[in-house]
């Protein structure tokens, strides 16, 4: 089956009343879920995903950008699509798009990923393990996640710890667990973003105290977590 746009995978989900908001929107971190488990199934699917364990290898997300331009509510069917964009320097580039029940673009997403090594977490080079038609490495993408630096005044903050929930297979925060922090850190003073960037600097993990930090620039907010001095993860949102 051909795929819109080059994808190279799809798959269709539904979303259900534990993933919304009261207002019955999708919440941004469970959207995040969504692209999250596609990437995976892919990746699986294609022999460098989970697969890569055996020789010490595993992906880490390094950057994402989320674009919502309509957000899915309960009910709703999507059909997701995610595909290579191929490879610059250490970074791997992922895209995504939703599609509503009409094929109406809802969202789209660009990822950028790094590859390590599961003892030392020396970065290894992607095309070691990547095929070459999804990623290949003469051909980066246009849209990159941004590094991102805060910017702004001060406004707020809030301190929470990594619980059991948070942390993914290998005993670290979630990718989606620091969206989730954003959202409702963001939630509670009202504020309900359609985009997110977020760079993820540093692993955190279990019983860490994180402190929130909100810094606000014209139509800009920006989240900083810490833990301690060392910043693990910087979101920028509109």
């Amino acid at each position: 089956m051909s795929l819109p746009e080059s994808f190279q995978f799809t798959k269709e989900f539904e979303v259900g009343s534990f993933q919304v908001h009261p207002n019955g929107n999708i919440r941004m971190a469970c959207l995040a879920d969504l692209l999250q488990e596609i990437a995976w199934r892919h990746a699986d699917s294609a022999d460098f995903g989970r697969n890569l364990l055996e020789t010490k290898q595993m992906w880490v997300l390094s950057r994402l950008e989320i674009k919502v331009e309509k957000f899915p509510k309960w009910g709703d069917r999507l059909q997701l699509f995610t595909g290579g964009r191929g490879a610059e320097k250490l970074f791997a580039f992922r895209e995504f798009m939703v599609w509503d029940q009409d094929q109406q673009v809802v969202a789209r997403a660009m990822s950028s990923w790094l590859l390590l090594h599961t003892e030392t977490k020396r970065i290894q080079k992607p095309e070691l393990v990547l095929p070459s038609e999804l990623f290949d490495p003469s051909n980066a993408p246009v849209w990159q996640p941004e590094k991102l630096a805060v910017k702004g005044e001060f406004s707020t903050m809030e301190e929470i710890q990594v619980r059991q929930s948070d942390l993914d297979l290998y005993h670290h925060v979630n990718n989606t667990s620091y969206i989730r922090w954003v959202e409702n850190f963001l939630a509670d003073a009202g504020c309900f973003p359609s985009q997110i960037s977020i760079n993820y600097l540093s692993e955190c993990l279990s019983g860490d105290q994180v402190i929130l930090s909100l810094f606000e620039k014209d139509a800009e907010k920006f989240i900083e977590g810490k833990v301690g001095d060392k910043s693990v993860f910087v979101a920028r949102v509109r």
